[in-house]
């Protein structure tokens, strides 16, 4: 992987870290590729069982790289084109989908100020502990954009239709305790105990029932969109799956004997 995103896994955890930290972690090019990449090879990689997407430097994300993208712009405008937008297509969906699809429960631990993608980066995660110090912007409108990254998928899902498109329409900073009371947040912890929480919290998913996070997560993202009786229905195909794994066996077991299960993945 590139410098602009750090992976590493230990113990069945992939810990993926933006480190563009004199940009505030906005994503040009190289760090969109390598943030994508480091994704898709977390997703298929048998061996990793949580992810926990973090940051260095006092900000999580702050989106797109605009010096990169108004030097693209220009080419664009004088090339007649809109390749710039691309991006969208390119980037921004695909980790959004590697996010939100991997079969794997991910934790985003916010460390400072998440804005426009990197919001709906964090937003893509399963679970987001933000420390104290931290804030969300969408920040699209503030420079004539509509929001991408998911933010209107998944914005107004955490949050409800008019408080999302409040944010939307209105872009501001929305501090740590006010996230967690809209629903953003999941957790806010300190600053300093921001990197030691939500490690803990990634490591304690890794070590859990992962076969049963992924029917979580996909029945959750099924329910979105789907009417009551066809969520009923995939519940019970997911359920039957579920009950057939080992995992399901060994926590059973392990209830019965008053033992911790230790799960397998299976």
């Amino acid at each position: 992987m590139a410098d602009t995103v750090l992976y590493e896994v230990s113990d069945g955890l992939a810990t993926i870290t933006l480190n563009r930290p004199d940009a505030m972690n906005a994503m040009n090019t190289d760090a969109k590729v390598a943030l994508r990449d480091a994704l898709l090879k977390a997703a298929s990689d048998a061996e990793v069982r949580a992810v926990l997407i973090t940051a260095t430097g006092r900000a999580f994300c702050v989106g797109q790289d605009l010096k990169e993208h108004i030097g693209r712009l220009t080419e664009d405008r004088e090339a007649g084109t809109s390749a710039t937008m691309s991006t969208v297509r390119e980037h921004y969906n695909p980790i959004v989908r590697a996010l939100t699809e991997m079969p794997k429960p991910v934790v985003a631990g916010v460390n400072g100020v998440a804005a426009g993608a990197g919001f709906g980066f964090a937003l893509a995660a399963d679970y987001r502990v933000v420390a104290d110090t931290a804030s969300f912007n969408t920040s699209f409108a503030g420079v004539a954009l509509t929001a991408d990254s998911g933010v209107s998928w998944t914005l107004p899902r955490l949050i409800g239709q008019s408080r999302a498109a409040d944010l939307l329409l209105f872009p501001r900073g929305v501090k740590a305790q006010e996230a967690y009371e809209l629903g953003i947040a999941n957790k806010v912890v300190p600053a300093d105990e921001l990197a030691a929480e939500a490690e803990r919290t990634a490591r304690a998913l890794a070590a859990g029932p992962t076969l049963a996070y992924a029917a979580i997560k996909e029945s959750l993202a099924y329910g979105a969109g789907h009417s009551l009786g066809e969520t009923l229905e995939k519940e019970d195909e997911l359920q039957t799956r579920a009950g057939a794994s080992a995992d399901h066996h060994i926590a059973v077991e392990a209830f019965i004997a008053k033992e911790r299960p230790k799960y397998l993945g299976r």
